[in-house]
């Protein structure tokens, strides 16, 4: 049974009303996604980063993409609201928004690896190219500076071209904190002539 502020205990978020923020293997497919339609790459080309048993590395005449999520940086400080009734939450919830940055970082390797960079920075300029990004609650900041880090393997140089991406999400996430159905105690104000108590109970 998952605790609500009338249990007390740790609080966990509910899966609604709030949509849960898109995390772990469904993020990296969907980045994968979108480099793929802004490339036109075969979606074999384009990998996550940093697999548990990653795959074999493409030839050195092979053009490429690794993506995956280089750094994420939260809101220092949430904001957090109570809402009396809400979907899902009929007895009441505090909702909490914040904003989080993530930094994408996308490999090109390859002999096309700076054309593929280029439709990836140019299509992300495009409006209907970002609807992706809109619809699971992220937004554009800037797409930075492409850097050559050309890297040896079994003697060989392969081409590469890092790029970050930088993106700003919303997340918002609803937590089973009650309405307040009824309160009753004492206010003891004390002062330099005398102390003042009065009471209070407030029902429904």
């Amino acid at each position: 049974m998952t605790n609500t502020s009338a249990t007390g205990g740790p609080l966990r978020p509910n899966p609604t009303p709030a949509p849960q923020p898109v995390q772990d293997a469904n993020l990296s497919d969907f980045f994968q996604r979108l480099v793929v339609g802004l490339t036109g790459l075969d979606g074999s080309l384009v990998r996550p980063r940093w697999q548990a048993v990653p795959p074999n590395m493409p030839s050195i005449s092979t053009t490429w993409v690794a993506i995956g999520v280089h750094r994420r940086q939260s809101d220092t400080y949430a904001w957090e609201g109570h809402t009396p009734a809400c979907d899902g939450s009929p007895d009441g919830a505090d909702v909490l928004y914040r904003n989080q940055e993530l930094d994408v970082l996308a490999s090109f390797y390859g002999p096309q690896a700076d054309t593929l960079a280029d439709l990836v920075n140019d299509g992300l300029q495009i409006a209907q190219n970002r609807e992706a990004l809109q619809l699971a609650g992220m937004g554009l900041i800037e797409v930075g500076e492409a850097k050559a880090v050309p890297t040896k393997i079994n003697e060989q140089w392969y081409y590469r071209l890092d790029m970050m991406i930088r993106l700003n999400r919303s997340l918002v996430r609803t937590y089973p904190v009650l309405n307040i159905l009824s309160a009753s105690g004492t206010i003891t104000s004390e002062g330099s002539v005398e102390t003042l108590v009065s009471t209070f109970n407030v029902n429904p």
